[in-house]
């Protein structure tokens, strides 16, 4: 019988280029000098893959988030301050670029009308008589309402430009309309509310 040894190994082996160019590496980059770039993507191309995977599993989608990732370090490469974070950056923000892209995806409302592709069931003329009949039992709660308040529960079911507007109307002033609009609704309640139980 074999024995297999595990050995622990680390999740990412120092980087002897980094080491080496140091501060220069990030200044090229943040310059857009074109062979550092195409060292830099051949480097790390996998890397960020590899982090954008983990959240994303379209190809494209990781494509997505690989490319904005590249675009995130032309603009801040020289704000990274210790070239040895490099990988680490580059780590975290595929996968943050990776998150922020799943979130759209969520966020996504449908282009067609899904109200066009779905034939109406009864429910619909259920909810059509169920409206009629309310509307019907409000309009006979409404005319066993005093004048007054009958005359400010028509109005306010037209829906006038403004309470000045309804007071002209009516000849109530503007100072009445709110406390006799109370009474009616409260009149209105009373009325309807055994039929709505």
């Amino acid at each position: 019988m074999s024995v297999l040894t595990l050995v622990p190994t680390p999740r990412t082996a120092p980087d002897t280029c980094i080491e080496e160019g140091g501060r220069e590496l990030l200044d090229a980059l943040a310059a857009g000098d074109e062979s550092t770039w195409q060292t830099t993507v051949r480097r790390y191309e996998g890397l960020l893959r590899s982090a954008a995977r983990v959240v994303l599993r379209s190809d494209a989608d990781v494509d997505e988030a690989v490319q904005r990732t590249w675009v995130l370090l032309f603009g801040n490469a020289d704000r990274i301050n210790d070239p040895q974070r490099l990988p680490g950056w580059l780590s975290t923000t595929a996968r943050r670029e990776a998150l922020a892209i799943l979130r759209g995806q969520q966020r996504a409302i449908p282009s067609e009308d899904v109200a066009d592709r779905v034939a109406p069931d009864d429910s619909d003329v259920a909810t059509a008589m169920m409206d009629a009949e309310l509307r019907r039992a409000l309009d006979e709660a409404v005319e066993k309402l005093p004048l007054s308040q009958r005359l400010i529960v028509q109005a306010l079911l037209r829906e006038p430009a403004s309470y000045d507007a309804l007071s002209a109307e009516l000849g109530i002033p503007r100072g009445s309309l709110g406390p006799l609009r109370g009474r009616a609704v409260r009149a209105l309640r009373a009325q309807l509310e055994p039929s709505l139980r």
